[in-house]
């Protein structure tokens, strides 16, 4: 199986949709994903990253199935003491490696950046639900990998619709990464493409492999035609 994460476009954050540009960036990835032989479209719930589903639902003809878990991360302070720039947590990781500060520790939730940070309950959250729904599909989280319950001819490919900091959560999680490694190593740009493919066969665990990552160049493909086109 192959699930490919896309990030929604550009957004319009206030009303939650995507901005002219992100509605051009959301056809551009459609485009490029017609050749990855999806067969399910899943998206969270927030209307930026179904928005951005739509296109690529109406170019291949598939309904839109919703992952609740898959919604955006929420940070902030836990006990109304500041965090350094609010507790985002990309502002957070820029910080940590200029401190020299190891991003791939394991033990990151108790660092003073992150343990009063609601990012922790929402991190907690995706890797939750990012489980359940990978049982459904016959991926069974034991320990550090996930068993295979099913065997694949070939690899089923599901696209996936959602945000930075979920999908940065969701891949820490699948790959055994901390989710600040993940956000400084992937920075997702607009409909940034990142593909994880897991084993077609039945029966062991392994290691998902990391087919892709973060690749935008459905954008600057699409520049470059429009200024041809000029």
């Amino acid at each position: 199986m192959r699930i490919i994460f896309i990030r929604h476009g550009e957004p319009d954050y206030k009303n939650d949709c995507l901005t002219e540009t992100g509605r051009e960036q959301a056809i551009l990835v459609a485009e490029r994903l017609q050749v990855e032989g999806i067969e399910e479209i899943w998206s969270s719930p927030l209307g930026r990253a179904y928005e951005t589903a739509e296109a690529t639902s109406k170019l291949l003809g598939m309904p839109i199935h919703v992952l609740d878990c898959m919604k955006e991360v929420r940070w902030g302070s836990t006990d109304g003491a500041d965090l350094y720039h609010g507790g985002h947590p990309w502002d957070i990781v820029d910080q940590m490696a200029r401190e020299g500060t190891d991003l791939n520790r394991t033990d990151w939730r108790n660092s003073p950046y992150f343990r009063t940070n609601c990012v922790l309950d929402c991190v907690d959250q995706v890797e939750k639900g990012i489980d359940e729904w990978l049982t459904g599909l016959g991926y069974v989280r034991e320990g550090f990998y996930y068993r295979h319950s099913k065997e694949e001819e070939k690899h089923r490919t599901i696209a996936l619709f959602c945000h930075g900091g979920s999908s940065s959560a969701a891949i820490g999680h699948i790959l055994n990464l901390p989710f600040p490694y993940v956000c400084a190593l992937l920075h997702m740009e607009y409909t940034g493409i990142t593909i994880l493919r897991f084993d077609r066969k039945k029966g062991a665990s392994t290691l998902p492999c990391l087919e892709l990552g973060n690749d935008g160049k459905h954008i600057i493909a699409g520049k470059y035609h429009r200024l041809e086109n000029k």
